[in-house]
């Protein structure tokens, strides 16, 4: 589940843009084996490394980790 936003701005040029991609993904893990932190740091830089919105846009992707 995610709540992505993508504010609508005027670049420098004066055309509308998105100019970021804010997502905030929400993640359960079941069973009774749950991941560590340093577990969820590597899914995290994991994720937003082959991340398919990052890698196919030019504006920047933002992706906030859990609390």
């Amino acid at each position: 589940e995610d709540d992505a936003v993508g504010p609508l701005e005027k670049k420098a040029a004066g055309k509308m843009a998105i100019t970021r991609v804010d997502l905030h993904p929400k993640i359960a893990f079941g069973g009774a084996k749950q991941p560590t932190a340093a577990d969820l740091d590597a899914l995290h830089d994991k994720a937003h490394k082959e991340c398919f919105i990052a890698n196919s846009v030019t504006t920047e992707v933002h992706v906030a980790k859990q609390d």
